[in-house]
């Protein structure tokens, strides 16, 4: 049992790391939480197809080989830059991913590389699907780095904040509470979720300009969280973190993108609704687009309409046929009555 406690909130608690085991089988909560982080991912992605015009069968294949090579990629990642020698002297050791050490850029890259090469094979748009996928990875990091708190993992130096986080593990490296950057790194995920789910249904402008937005917002707040942290992987050339590395590139090459496709209006599924309209995406553009006249590409049928109405005969109503009846009548009966007098 591990206790992990916030002296200054007054919370405590006490976690076992393992879940449930079936004979010789223990599954840990890490595997868990990671699966359900997947699981969550997978769902949501699957729900936005339809918004991003994209075959979901297809889009199936890509994202199981993508998760796959997620998976090796992040734990990959981990052993390439672990800087202790358990994997020289227990190789076989590099498979427990339910121990933990999973290198997130690590699951990104594997992940995307994976992902887009089936994509390919599939004829599935690539911009679109990094879209969608980025997306994705933000549930499933919010989600995943819970599993870092149930290991005791991720944590930063001291501080006297009042969420500062004792643990055992922290404990042997502190006096203190530490900076609970799980915590820190599982809500500016949540936060940047938020920000481009909405963006990608009202304005994403092009095919995998939310994946560069993910790039950036996850790439700023993974270099400042990575700063707190005493755990992290460093480099073996530079006495930097591996990560805020990779998160420098990443946000480098996220902003050099942004600037070179600023005029980009190609779109495939939601997005703005007049670049939408632009593309011929017409099956979810808002109706109040439709009828402000800023989209020519309903012209034609609001002319057909105007032509209707100026063509359009007037129709004699009932009550004028009746006056001329009543008029011929009194003609006729004038007529009799001058006859009779002669």
């Amino acid at each position: 049992m591990l206790n992990v406690q916030f002296p200054g909130l007054g919370i405590h608690f006490t976690i076992n790391p393992i879940a449930f085991s079936i004979g010789s089988l223990t599954v840990r909560w890490y595997g868990v939480i990671i699966a359900v982080g997947f699981l969550l991912a997978f769902l949501y992605v699957m729900s936005s197809c339809k918004k991003f015009n994209m075959d979901q069968d297809k889009l199936i294949d890509a994202v199981i080989v993508g998760i796959i090579g997620g998976i090796i990629g992040a734990r990959a990642y981990y052993v390439i830059f672990d800087t202790s020698d358990q994997y020289l002297r227990n190789p076989i050791s590099a498979l427990y991913i339910w121990e933990g050490g999973l290198g997130i850029y690590g699951g990104i890259i594997g992940g995307l590389l994976c992902g887009a090469l089936i994509a390919k094979l599939r004829k599935i748009s690539i911009p679109a699907m990094l879209d969608l996928a980025s997306l994705g990875f933000l549930i499933g990091q919010t989600i995943g780095r819970w599993g870092n708190f149930v290991n005791q993992e991720a944590f930063g130096r001291e501080t006297t904040l009042p969420w500062g986080m004792v643990s055992e593990n922290t404990s042997a490296i502190a006096n203190g509470p530490v900076h609970p950057c799980f915590l820190y790194e599982s809500l500016w995920c949540l936060l940047g979720f938020v920000l481009l789910h909405i963006f990608s249904r009202k304005f994403r402008r092009y095919d995998g300009q939310v994946f560069l937005g993910y790039l950036i917002w996850y790439g700023v707040g993974r270099f400042f969280i990575e700063g707190l942290r005493t755990d992290s992987l460093i480099t073996p050339i530079l006495p930097l973190r591996v990560s805020q590395v990779v998160a420098v590139a990443t946000v480098l090459t996220g902003v050099a993108l942004m600037v070179v496709f600023r005029n980009r209006t190609t779109l495939a599924g939601c997005g703005s609704p007049k670049v939408m309209a632009l593309n011929a995406v017409v099956d979810e553009v808002p109706e109040e687009l439709i009828d402000d006249g800023t989209s020519t590409i309903f012209d034609q049928s609001a002319a057909e309409d105007t032509t209707e109405n100026t063509v359009q005969e007037p129709v004699e109503t009932e009550p004028a046929a009746e006056e001329k009846e009543i008029s011929d009548r009194a003609s006729s009966e004038d007529a009799v009555s001058k006859d009779t007098e002669e």
